[in-house]
This record gives C-alpha cells, sequence and structure tokens, in this order.
C-alpha cells in the first residue's frame, strides 16, 4: 500500500504513532515505511517534483483495524485528532464494531475501526 505526501516523514509519524511504532526510513529521506498489523508495508513517500501528484477525494481509503470496541476507538480516535487528524463524521456503532472516518493530515481518507468481542 503507497500513500503519496507532501511530507512523508511526517505522514508517517502520524501513522506510526496510530500503529505504535517508529517509521524506519526507505529509499531516501522522502520515502518512508510502517509494518502493518496483518501483514505487508504502508509506504509514504512524495511524489516527484516534475510529476506532482494532486490531491484528491476519492473511494479508496486507509482501513486500521484494533480490538476493544468502543472505548479503544475512543481513545484511538482522540490520539488520531492529536496528531493531526481531521473528523469527516462522528463515530458510529456498527453490527461488526465501532468505526470513525478522518482525514489524516495529508486529506487522506482514513477509517478506524474497532472490532466487537466475537
Amino acid at each position: 500500500m503507497v500513500l503519496a505526501a507532501d511530507q512523508p516523514e511526517a505522514l508517517a509519524r502520524f501513522y506510526g504513532a496510530l500503529l505504535e511504532q517508529t517509521p524506519q526510513r526507505g529509499f531516501s529521506d522522502r520515502h518512508w515505511q510502517l509494518q502493518l498489523p496483518s501483514a505487508g508495508l504502508l509506504e509514504i513517500y512524495g511524489p516527484s517534483r516534475a510529476r506532482p501528484l494532486p490531491r484528491q477525494r476519492g473511494r479508496l481509503a486507509l482501513c486500521l483495524r484494533a480490538e476493544g470496541g468502543a472505548e479503544r476507538l475512543e481513545g484511538w480516535l482522540a490520539q488520531a485528532l492529536a496528531l493531526g487528524a481531521g473528523l469527516l463524521e462522528p463515530a458510529r456503532h456498527e453490527p461488526f464494531g465501532h468505526e470513525v472516518w478522518l482525514q489524516d493530515p495529508e486529506g487522506n481518507a482514513l477509517l478506524l475501526l474497532c472490532l466487537s468481542a466475537p
């Protein structure tokens, strides 16, 4: 998974805090990596200044999942907002757990999902 960012190091620190890990420098100071909990890498990079990548709102979003229901979501939401995220919709309860839609500090859609105990 790859995210383009105007400030890749700052965005990597944002996701590093939410994932409780230290971002690792990738190929350059404009490329950072984080291990995703389920598998794979989240790669954050600064697009070439020769080929800028405009920000856009689409239907693709990053989803971070955790166990713990409403209490875990409340804490995670407060942390994300303190780190510079913006609230898109109020948190809500769904049959599978609790969720909240945010924008990360670069404007990318982000869903925080806390699953209910089975």
